[in-house]
């Protein structure tokens, strides 16, 4: 089952709270777009499947779809939130101008780009749509865009397209080492067992993962937890190092370099951002 709460309306644009409850294997029937969207993933993950091409979708990968595109959706992991928005062709050509044919359908959510949706979200409450929310979606999308529009290697691009079945083993791969990161699998803590679980040899799945995302192993697993640090620092954790044990890291100190790393920003500086306050509040 699925439900929508529409959060805005701009000049051109929607944004909507989607939660879906379902929970199955298999594959839904196909559903067919009328409109240019961004999908964002706050909770949960599920397969989509778009010109007979499944991927998974959670957190750290959004999806771009366009009108007539046809859809199926599979919850195996059970329900999820996404925050969907939705633009008009119009506002779609101005923003996109010439990368409309280079944009890649399936985008990395770095932790500036979660950022980014998080302020996004704060922006809806605050009933100012023409510009405060206005301005913000196109921080948003500006950043999305930016991870959409990748500079493609013409030898790496040539062999991908010889060996289709190369490409579909190693993005199974990647989505499969994906998931157990996010569902934090017990293997998942280390490369070697992460390999080991998904039947590769660990060389296999590094280099499978870096050409495939962009990033290394080590950067996505420390932006997950960079993701989960981001919730919890906007429900207003009190302990930051309580806050580091939960989440893996050796100490607080740990945790500090790798968000600042990420986010250019402090713990602390992050708090105050995402909860409103300004540094005279503390």
């Amino acid at each position: 089952m699925r439900s929508n709460r529409r959060l805005g309306t701009g000049p051109g644009f929607t944004v909507d709270a989607v939660t879906c409850a379902d929970d199955h294997q298999g594959w839904s029937q196909a559903e067919v777009g009328d409109d240019y969207r961004l999908v964002l993933v706050r909770s949960g993950r599920f397969g989509r499947m778009t010109d007979g091409v499944a991927g998974l979708v959670d957190p750290t990968m959004a999806y771009l779809g366009l009108p007539g595109e046809e859809e199926r959706f599979a919850h195996p992991a059970g329900g999820d939130v996404c925050t969907a928005l939705s633009l008009s062709p119009a506002l779609w050509r101005s923003l996109t101008g010439e990368r409309q044919g280079r944009l890649s359908p399936t985008v990395y959510v770095d932790a500036r780009v979660e950022l980014a949706h998080r302020t996004f979200l704060r922006a809806t409450k605050g009933g100012d749509a023409g510009f405060a929310l206005a301005e913000s979606m196109l921080g948003l999308l500006g950043t999305v865009l930016g991870q959409a529009s990748p500079t493609v290697d013409a030898a790496a691009a040539a062999q991908v397209m010889s060996a289709p079945r190369a490409s579909e083993v190693r993005r199974r791969l990647v989505s499969e080492a994906r998931e157990a990161i996010i569902a934090d699998h017990p293997a998942a803590e280390g490369l070697i067992s992460l390999a080991q679980l998904l039947g590769a040899s660990p060389y296999a799945l590094s280099r499978a993962f870096t050409r495939e995302m962009g990033v290394s192993l080590t950067h996505y697993r420390n932006r997950v937890r960079v993701g989960r640090a981001l919730e919890r620092l906007e429900g207003g954790v009190a302990s930051l190092a309580e806050l580091a044990v939960e989440l893996g890291f050796a100490d607080q100190a740990h945790l500090t370099r790798t968000i600042r790393s990420h986010l250019g920003h402090t713990p602390t500086a992050l708090r105050r951002l995402l909860s409103g306050r300004s540094a005279d509040d503390r």
